[in-house]
C-alpha cells in the first residue's frame, strides 16, 4: 500500500472529479495524502530547507544535552554494565520549536523570519483550498468547516508550525523518534524531509510509509475534521521512527479552529455520534492524553445529560 499523491493542479481542470474523487478517497480511507503541483513556488520550499536546517545547527549543541540524550546514553551505560534495560516509551527522539503569529521566532539564521512569513502565508491558503474540496465532498457550503473553526467568523482561527528535527539516533531499539498518536486539530500540512523517511501512518492495522517525494506538501485530518464529518474521514494514528543515520526535517502547519469555537457533527451521515464543545477543552484533554486513544478525549468533553426532574 501507497500513501495516495494527488496532483493539486488538476482541482481546477478537466479532471476535477477525479481529482476530488481522490481527495475524497484521501480522507476517508488514508486520514492522509500526498498533493505535488500545489501551487507553492518550489523556490520557496527549497528555502524553508535551507532555513530550518540551519537553524537546527543553532540548536545542535542543546539537543545533545537533553533529556533523550542523557536517557538514552544512560541506558546504553547500564546495557554495557551487563544490566537488563527496558526501551524507553515515554519520551521522543525530536527538537522542536514552535511559531505562529503571537510569539518569538528565531532569528538566527538572518533569513529564518522572512521566509517562514512568506510560507506560511501560502500554506494557509493552500489549507483553505483543501478545506473547501473537503467541505464539497461533505455536501457542505463552500467555507463550513472554515466558518465553523471561527465561531462564524467571531474568532481567528490557529494557525500554528512546528519545526523538527529527528538527528541520528545511535539506537533506535531503545527510543521512539515521536510516538504514536492523532494530531487534535484540522487540517495539517507537512513539508517532510525529501530523503530521509521514518513517518509511518496505521492503515487497516499496519503501518505505512508516508514516502519522502520531493516538493509535496503530506496533508493528514485531524481530530476536528474527524467530529465535523461525522466520522467519515479518520483521524489517523501516526508516528516516526527513528533513523540511525540522517538527520529528519519535518515542518508541520496546523489549521487549528480557534479555541473559543464550539465543535460539532455538520454532517448526518457518517460513521458514530460525536459530541459538541468547545475546542479549548478539547485541547485540555488532549495535553493529558496525546498518545492514548482519541475515543475518551471525546468522551471527556462530551456535556453531562441533565438529571431528569423529580
Amino acid at each position: 500500500m501507497v500513501v495516495p499523491v494527488i496532483d493539486f493542479s488538476k482541482l481546477d481542470g478537466a479532471q476535477r472529479a477525479e481529482t476530488m474523487a481522490q481527495i475524497a478517497n484521501g480522507c476517508e480511507e488514508w486520514g492522509f495524502f500526498q498533493l505535488v503541483n500545489h501551487g507553492i513556488p518550489l523556490e520557496l520550499l527549497e528555502r524553508v530547507k535551507k532555513v530550518c536546517s540551519e537553524c537546527y545547527r543553532v540548536r545542535e549543541a542543546g539537543f545533545k544535552s537533553s533529556e533523550p540524550v542523557r536517557t538514552l546514553d544512560a541506558l546504553v551505560e547500564a546495557e554495557r554494565r551487563g544490566e537488563a534495560v527496558v526501551p524507553v516509551d515515554d519520551m521522543d527522539w525530536e527538537d522542536i520549536f514552535y511559531i505562529h503569529d503571537g510569539n518569538q521566532w528565531p532569528s538566527d539564521p538572518a533569513a529564518f523570519k522572512e521566509t517562514m512569513r512568506e510560507y506560511r502565508a501560502e500554506l494557509r491558503k493552500l489549507a483553505e483550498r483543501v478545506m473547501e474540496a473537503m467541505d464539497e465532498n461533505l455536501g457542505l457550503e463552500k467555507g463550513a468547516i472554515q466558518r465553523a473553526f471561527s465561531g462564524d467568523g467571531r474568532h481567528e482561527p490557529f494557525f500554528g508550525t512546528k519545526v523538527s528535527h529527528y538527528p541520528p539516533c545511535p539506537r533506535p531499539d531503545l527510543i521512539t523518534g515521536l510516538r504514536a498518536h492523532t494530531d487534535a486539530g484540522g487540517v495539517i500540512l507537512l513539508f517532510q524531509d525529501d530523503q530521509v523517511g521514518g513517518l509511518e501512518v496505521l492503515k487497516d492495522g499496519e503501518w505505512i510509509d508516508v514516502q519522502p517525494l520531493a516538493g509535496a506538501i503530506v496533508v493528514n485530518t485531524g481530530d476536528q475534521i474527524e467530529v465535523l464529518s461525522n466520522g467519515r474521514y479518520r483521524s489517523a494514528w501516526h508516528r516516526v521512527l527513528p533513523m540511525r543515520d540522517g538527520n529528519r526535517r519535518s515542518i508541520a502547519s496546523f489549521y487549528n479552529p480557534a479555541n473559543e469555537a464550539t465543535i460539532s457533527p455538520a454532517v448526518s451521515s457518517g460513521g458514530g455520534e460525536y459530541p459538541k464543545y468547545v475546542f479549548g477543552d478539547y485541547m485540555d484533554v488532549y495535553a493529558k492524553q496525546k498518545f492514548q486513544p482519541k475515543e475518551p478525549r471525546f468522551e471527556a468533553v462530551k456535556a453531562p445529560k441533565s438529571s431528569p426532574a423529580a
